[in-house]
């Protein structure tokens, strides 16, 4: 008993004093802190984060982004629309909105946004989106980084697979990992609409994202990376 306590205060002795009413800053291992970066801005600079907000308190990651360096034409709407629907996705079913409006912070002065664009996995040229809202699948919310203080142009996207409609689209486990990873195989493989042609190059980057489920909607824990596409038209 005699040699434990002694074992005890020895360790003590040992820990350093920490000031009465203050904690010690325990930052994740895994974060970096923000650099300067080549076709998007890190939105951690300005205040932002790589998660949207789905509610006040939970956010889905923003797991992809298209990078500036990507060809010019699908940093405009209407490429960007052309380039979705060369990957495999298109609008909602019927053009009509389902699920709730998400805002996310870039750091690009324009504060908290609502999502610029929603699309849906596009399964076969009869019912499209509308079979991808009934049984479930891929889809991805984005907005553009174009604020008056960080105008890249590039697109963030916070993409997920998803469960049938009877089960209010709620995700699949591991979905966020997984909808990422779908839209990446077909933005690496190629793709082909109206004449047009592009291959994305892709670099994975981890420390900008905290892995596991803090802040993530539905508490599904995601790997914490995030795929950053150089999409090249030939």
């Amino acid at each position: 008993m005699l040699r434990t306590l002694l074992c005890l205060a020895s360790l003590l002795s040992l820990t350093p004093a920490t000031p009465l009413g203050q904690r010690p800053v325990v930052l994740p291992a895994a974060i970096q802190a923000p650099v300067v970066e080549l076709g998007w801005t890190d939105p951690r600079i300005l205040g932002g984060q790589f998660i949207d907000f789905t509610t006040p308190r939970y956010g889905e990651p923003l797991n992809v982004i298209i990078s500036n360096q990507s060809d010019p034409f699908i940093l405009t709407d209407a490429g960007f629309r052309m380039y979705y629907k060369s990957i495999g996705f298109s609008e909602e079913c019927l053009g009509l909105h389902y699920g709730h409006v998400h805002k996310a912070d870039l750091g690009d002065g324009d504060g908290k946004k609502s999502e610029h664009i929603l699309a849906r996995q596009h399964y076969f040229p009869r019912w499209g989106t509308c079979w991808e809202s009934l049984i479930g699948g891929n889809h991805f919310r984005a907005w553009k980084q174009n604020g008056t203080l960080a105008n890249t142009g590039a697109w963030f996207l916070a993409v997920s697979k998803e469960k049938d409609s009877t089960k209010n689209h709620m995700i699949v486990p591991d979905g966020y990992n997984i909808g990422r990873d779908m839209l990446v195989e077909n933005a690496i493989a190629g793709s082909y609409w109206n004449n047009m042609w592009w291959r994305a190059d892709i670099e994975w980057r981890e420390g900008l994202l905290e892995p596991g489920f803090k802040g993530i909607n539905h508490a599904i824990a995601q790997d914490g990376r995030i795929a950053i596409l150089t999409v090249h038209r030939f």
